[in-house]
């Protein structure tokens, strides 16, 4: 007889180095008290954070399989192995809830296709968050990823995503590596309409969090330092 397959979890971690049981619900810290096998983003990352949330977890006991931007699609059936045989797994991602703007999602979908039951815990989002603050249109609004590194292309994005969402009534947010922030704020403001307002959502749950909303024309006279801190922009006209 086929044993039972296990749950897949889908386990949200902090957004930084904040408690995690601050943010971070009961039902986290249980999931990760029964869990041993573990699809992560980075082993040492993950380990750190499973120590975190259970101190005395044996590490030794751990199965942990990688999956990051350079893991094989046919590679990712074989990691859900474990839940064919009745054993609960978690995807943990480096930061925030797994399978959003995450690697992990390709874990989802395949197990959506064995038939695998896909249950996400509560955490932190910094998509949902930021929407949350920005005081934009919370009925219709994207997430855009990464804009493109080259200046041409960038400000024909920046101007794309300006008229979408003058055109659909729609709050229009995107990401940018941490080290190139400050650089992609000066784009915004140097783009788009001086009326269109811009929310910029920095260290979300952490002691240094940033989070302001302001027209274009505002933000050409605000002095504020983003390099190397996880943020957030949302734009709306």
């Amino acid at each position: 007889m086929q044993p039972q397959k296990g749950n897949l979890y889908l386990i949200p971690c902090t957004l930084g180095e904040t408690p995690p049981l601050e943010v971070l619900p009961l039902l986290v810290k249980k999931a990760v008290e029964h869990i041993d096998y573990y699809i992560v983003e980075h082993e040492k990352n993950a380990r750190r954070f499973i120590k975190s949330i259970v101190p005395r977890k044996s590490q030794p006991d751990l199965k942990l399989e990688m999956i990051n931007k350079f893991t094989n699609e046919e590679d990712i059936p074989k990691m859900l192995t474990p839940c064919l045989e009745g054993y609960d797994v978690g995807v943990i991602s480096d930061a925030g809830c797994p399978g959003i703007a995450d690697p992990g999602a390709g874990v989802v979908a395949e197990a959506h296709r064995k038939g695998i039951k896909v249950v996400p815990l509560v955490g932190p989002s910094s998509i949902l968050m930021a929407m949350m603050a920005s005081g934009f249109n919370g009925q219709n609004f994207a997430f855009n990823g990464y804009l493109p590194i080259d200046k041409s292309e960038r400000k024909t994005a920046i101007k794309k995503l300006e008229r979408r969402s003058i055109e659909e009534d729609q709050s229009q947010s995107f990401i940018e590596t941490p080290y190139r922030n400050n650089q992609l704020l000066e784009s915004l403001v140097a783009t788009l309409h001086p009326q269109t307002k811009i929310c910029v959502a920095c260290d979300i749950t952490l002691p240094s969090e940033y989070i302001k909303t302001a027209t274009a024309e505002t933000w050409k006279k605000t002095k504020v330092d983003l390099h190397k801190r996880p943020t957030l922009f949302i734009l709306q006209k």
